[in-house]
């Protein structure tokens, strides 16, 4: 399989190629040439496979001859064992057609490990067998960053460098990254909002001169397309559950860079029956802005009660948008070009086109805790904040009964403790075992001013594999 350019100048790519590419050469992000499919009979027999065995059926196609079949299976194994979960993605039903999938029983209880995890281990396969060393740059709002770190911590090959806005992430999750030790290992805080950290790796994969020559460049953010083809696996393995392919399935997911939803977009493009993806957002909305009004403009980024989706700048809505253009790589590389500048307005036929399955709701932070705490108090089932924003723009999307509604729950809540008590539940989040001990760990942490030059001299002066 090849992969292509969003913005059509870039060279195709083979999977390993890609892996280790991050953003294409024109600014653009790799996508597959064409897609896997997968007929009625084939989804059905998937209701057979445990979580690995159906990542091996999914991921398969995408990989192609990159990677021994016997290979990727023990890597799948080894990813989803980590896990505490027996089921990896169990599910909880909370009302008679809405159900949640819980996407935070990995090592850092976020939906990031589903893709992190796996990353690391294809990073260290493959740069093994090329005995090659890279740099890991990525910008986190909170979750990718320690499921990076958590990810690719064991990788001697890699130097891992993760930006996140200083003080503009909860405790648990600074702590995540920051006491993991290792000298290849560099948490950096800048003193910027998320945005400025993103806008940091967008430039350094465009001019990566301030590198060694022989040290490429590496993105564990949601630009390297690995990211989006682990998270396919569980709309799968989700709709499977609850009768595909012969009922439809509605998702609701709580998204600010619209990688996760995008995963969604994809399982539907190769067969899986989706009724609709709902774009679950907070008051950044971005994108619920893009599919009520078709404009696509930059606001003042405000902070809230989830912070994960704290973003203005949607990356990978470059990726549908390919799509809805008719993968028109030209007319992308225009809209980009002309969205550096300012705001920018999509044709009538392409957003026509995105809302046959997308629809969206913007959730407030009153609302986010009203809805933590309705939940709570009708079933005792506790949601942190992204999550009860899908929730909420579940319910309210009208979708038919007859279909079940699946909530991408996509953090446990002890990662977010202030919100749960001001949502007024009454009750505190624990950590799970294996976390208990957080708060008494040491943190190893650079705090740089918000400076491009200043980021690129840190890394460049920190190589240690």
């Amino acid at each position: 399989m090849k992969y292509i350019s969003t913005r059509g100048q870039a060279p195709a790519l083979n999977f390993e190629e890609v892996l280790l590419t991050g953003l294409a050469s024109d600014g653009g992000l790799y996508v597959p040439e064409t897609l896997p499919t997968f007929s009625e009979a084939e989804i059905a027999a998937m209701a057979g496979m445990n979580y690995a065995q159906l990542a091996q059926k999914i991921i398969t196609p995408f990989v192609d001859d990159c990677i021994p079949e016997a290979d990727l299976k023990a890597i799948l194994e080894e990813t989803y064992a980590e896990f505490r979960h027996e089921a990896v993605a169990p599910m909880v039903q909370i009302d008679s057609n809405q159900w949640v999938l819980e996407l935070f029983h990995g090592p850092t209880l976020a939906f990031k490990d589903f893709a992190l995890q796996l990353l690391g281990r294809l990073l260290d396969y493959v740069l093994e067998r090329k005995h090659q060393k890279v740099v890991i740059m990525g910008a986190t709002s909170g979750d990718t960053g320690s499921a990076a770190i958590e990810g690719c911590k064991r990788c001697k090959n890699i130097d891992i460098f993760i930006l996140h806005p200083h003080e503009r992430v909860s405790d648990v999750q600074r702590k995540q990254m920051t006491t993991v030790v290792g000298d290849n290992i560099h948490n950096l805080a800048v003193q910027g909002n998320f945005d400025d950290c993103q806008a940091m790796v967008k430039a350094s994969f465009n001019d990566r001169s301030f590198l060694p020559s022989d040290r490429s460049l590496v993105a564990v953010n949601s630009i390297n397309w690995a990211r989006i083809m682990a998270q396919i696996v569980y709309y799968f393995y989700a709709a499977v559950a609850l009768g595909a392919p012969a009922r439809k399935v509605a998702f609701s997911v709580p998204t600010g860079n619209f990688g996760d939803i995008f995963a969604g977009y994809l399982a539907h493009k190769m067969g899986l029956p989706v009724e609709r993806l709902i774009i679950a957002t907070n008051r950044n909305d971005v994108l619920h802005r893009i599919m009520t009004s078709g404009s696509y403009g930059r606001q003042p980024l405000e902070h809230s009660l989830s912070p994960s989706m704290d973003i203005t700048v949607s990356s990978n809505f470059e990726r549908l948008l390919f799509d809805l253009y008719q993968r028109d790589g030209a007319a992308i590389a225009q809209l980009m070009s002309d969205f550096d500048n300012g705001d920018i307005h999509f044709s009538e036929d392409a957003m026509g086109a995105a809302r046959e399955l997308f629809s969206s709701q913007c959730v407030s932070d009153e609302e986010t805790c009203a809805q933590m705490a309705a939940t709570w108090d009708r079933c005792e089932y506790m949601l942190d904040p992204h999550s009860a924003i899908g929730v909420k723009a579940a319910l309210e999307a009208g979708v038919p009964a007859s279909v079940p509604v699946v909530t991408l729950a996509t953090a446990h809540p002890a990662k977010f403790p202030g919100a749960v008590a001001e949502a007024g539940l009454g009750e505190e989040p624990t950590l799970p075992h294996h976390l208990r001990d957080l708060f008494d760990r040491p943190e190893r942490c650079e705090v740089l001013p918000n400076e491009l030059g200043s980021v690129q001299a840190f890394m460049a002066d920190n190589l240690n594999a």
